[in-house]
């Protein structure tokens, strides 16, 4: 473990100006507020900050983001208060260290809630200052060089997988490519032990097989170089055990077959001489098909600059080479920490860069944990493409992105208002993939919203987040006036009409927020019609005819024994009228089929029961799709049509929706067959209906 002494050092032999006090009295502090704690390894718990502290003045960070590294595990794991934090260290750390606390561990929760909220106070933190990232990657980087020694294998599987799912792509997004491959290898390694083994092996074995081969390529390319007026610094070294495994389960090869196992970097010194040296190699040696990038003239989201390429060396063996100057091999070590070093006079960066910006706006969108989760790795994880707006904007996107996604990326207007695209001056669908460079042009009407069909063809977290937000709140808006229609047809059933102050009554006893609530529970069915008219008159649902039948009611059914269990099967939904027959399964009550039921294909006709409705059989529950055109009143019509024929509604479901159409799925609960087909007949004839089936 650092000395107080030996840390204060460090700072200094990068920053004389530093503030020294500062940082002892934020070592001395975290020393005495950790006391006796100890690590699962049994070294003292302050021995971990110390160590995190010790990793960001690699990256000559300022003196704040020290102080904050050292004490950022005080306030969750000690009886230290943010506001001692404040008084003793000042705002700006009080502020980074209350952004890098994980939240407490709360039981009643979800594995992906932990790790939902954790990542969504970790990004909010962030946006606000991003040594908050660059403390919570050297913490996470500490972490996974200790994790052998908890002695859970659960829990270091779930921190080896939060790992390589969050903060290994959030390294390598800003840059810091050493953590993210140190993280990596680490993660892989506990969650791929053998996997791991097997490729370390072999990488050992090719490093005992004769003459250094990584020490022999690169002389002969700084070789190469030199003589046609190129100084270089030239390096080489293998890919990483999890890069090579990654490489060999996208290319279903073994490790033998994996050619391009070894990287080689040129460091020349300008931008021009990039250029030059890639010429010498292309002359040199063959290059492999789009395996160039130029990162010089567009780089990466991150700032990342860098010529790539790989080519066929001897032996026909392939290697990749990157050619970069110093300065941007800087950049390609320190990332966006460079922004930080003390040499920049710790200006702070512009940090809603446009990947964080679009993160934090997918924090406002995502519904669910695991929505979150999924929307965030997809805005770390995926290759990039650029693509051009027509007055020359750059726009990063994924492979695969495609005019949704890029309308999503300019402005969330323009994506909810997008009703097509042209690309490179040509009209294309929206589901259009964008290809490397393309020119891309939305366009837009005020009258357009977003499609649930986008959802088949739109990738990135950002657009995806948006999409679904929009739907939800169109759903909802239409089960309110679904559960309106329903309301005044309860109403209607009443012995006396309702008095003005009904309603508020009925939300009081009903318990619900607000009128919005009551329509959404009623179109829902999470409330009877007995409950909402007792809620509105109490005493006035007795007698009512319209409930749903119990599970419980006895349904009349010929050639049972009486007393045998049965229940009506949910994928037919049949009803007095239809032929049935039942289906015997062990240990099971009997399942009562429509005969044309297409889950009787995978039974055997000996399990079968021939089976009539008895003749005081009445009342079931049909399920119907209906296909509406998409316009204002189709769903309240039909709603209506069905109460005309003496039917309920009992289940209401949005399937699909585009500008034209939306199929909805429906249980009516309906007295018989056909009473049934009288209705599907009526539905059919409505102007607004495209088609009505039962299913």
């Amino acid at each position: 473990m650092l000395r107080q002494y030996e840390l204060v050092d460090r700072v200094l032999s990068y920053d004389p100006d530093a503030d020294e006090a500062l940082l002892n009295r934020a070592y001395v502090f975290s020393v005495k507020a950790h006391g006796t704690q100890k690590r699962a390894s049994g070294d003292p718990y302050f021995s971990h900050p110390i160590e995190v502290a010790g990793i960001l003045t690699d990256l000559h960070l300022d003196a704040e983001t020290i102080a904050t590294a050292i004490l950022h595990d005080t306030i969750e794991d000690t009886v230290a208060t943010p506001e001692e934090i404040h008084r003793l260290f000042g705002a700006n750390v009080a502020r980074m260290v209350d952004g890098v606390t994980k939240l407490s561990k709360i039981e009643a929760q979800t594995e992906n809630e932990r790790a939902a909220e954790n990542l969504r106070k970790f990004l909010l933190a962030m946006s606000d200052d991003i040594r908050v990232l660059l403390v919570k990657l050297a913490d996470r980087l500490h972490n996974m060089r200790t994790l052998h020694h908890i002695k859970n294998p659960e829990k270091r599987k779930r921190i080896a997988r939060e790992t390589m799912d969050i903060y290994a792509p959030l390294a390598e997004r800003i840059g810091m490519y050493e953590f993210m491959k140190e993280m990596q290898s680490l993660a892989f390694r506990e969650l791929e032990p053998e996997a791991f083994e097997s490729i370390t092996k072999r990488l050992e074995a090719l490093k005992t097989e004769g003459v250094d081969r990584i020490a022999k390529i690169s002389s002969g390319l700084k070789l190469l170089l030199s003589r046609n007026g190129i100084d270089a610094e030239v390096t080489g070294r293998e890919k990483h055990p999890y890069s090579i495994w990654r490489k060999m389960s996208e290319r279903h090869v073994s490790l033998e077959q994996l050619s391009d196992i070894m990287a080689f970097r040129a460091t020349v010194k300008n931008e021009e001489e990039c250029y030059r040296a890639l010429g010498v190699i292309h002359r040199r040696w063959p290059m492999v098909p789009g395996r160039f990038k130029d990162y010089i003239s567009t780089p990466k989201r991150n700032g990342y600059r860098s010529l790539h390429t790989s080519v066929i060396h001897a032996e026909n063996m392939r290697i990749e080479i990157q050619i970069r100057t110093q300065d941007m091999h800087a950049q390609a070590e320190y990332g966006l920490a460079a922004h930080w070093a003390y040499k920049q006079d710790a200006v702070r960066p512009d940090t809603q860069v446009s990947w964080i910006r679009d993160l934090i706006e997918i924090l406002d969108h995502a519904d669910s944990p695991e929505e979150l989760l999924e929307h965030t790795r997809m805005a770390m994880y995926q290759d990039r493409i650029f693509a051009f707006t027509p007055k020359g904007e750059l726009i990063q996107l994924p492979k695969g992105a495609t005019p949704v996604d890029f309308a999503y990326a300019v402005h969330s207007n323009l994506g909810d208002q997008a009703v097509g695209a042209k690309i490179n001056g040509r009209v294309v669908p929206l589901r259009t993939e964008i290809e490397q460079g393309d020119q891309v042009s939305i366009l837009r009407s005020k009258a357009q919203e977003p499609q649930a069909n986008w959802l088949n063809f739109a990738i990135t977290g950002k657009a995806r987040a948006a999409i679904r937000r929009h739907i939800r709140h169109k759903e909802r808006d239409e089960t309110v006036r679904l559960g309106h229609k329903l309301y005044d047809d309860i109403l209607l059933r009443l012995p006396t009409p309702a008095a003005p102050e009904a309603l508020v009554n009925a939300l009081k006893r009903l318990k619900l927020p607000d009128e919005a609530a009551l329509m959404e529970a009623i179109a829902r069915r999470q409330l009877t019609d007995s409950q909402v008219m007792e809620a509105v008159m109490p005493g006035s649902a007795e007698g009512n005819d319209h409930e749903m039948p119990s599970q419980s009611a006895a349904i009349d059914i010929k050639g049972l024994t009486p007393g045998v269990a049965f229940h009506l099967a949910p994928d037919c939904h049949p009803v007095p009228g239809d032929r049935i027959v039942g289906v015997r399964r062990a240990g099971a009550p009997i399942e009562v089929h429509a005969i044309d039921c297409a889950g009787l294909a995978d039974t055997d006709e000996e399990d079968w029961v021939d089976l009539s409705w008895g003749d005081k059989a009445e009342g079931g529950v049909a399920r119907v799709e209906v296909t509406l055109k998409n316009e204002p009143g189709a769903l309240g019509a039909i709603a209506t049509l069905i109460g005309q024929h003496k039917a309920n509604i009992l289940g209401l479901r949005l399937d699909n929706r585009d500008t034209t159409f939306h199929t909805n799925t429906i249980d009516l609960e309906v007295r018989n067959a056909a009473h049934l087909v009288r209705l599907l007949a009526a539905i059919r004839a409505a102007d607004a209906v495209s088609s009505a089936d039962r299913v």
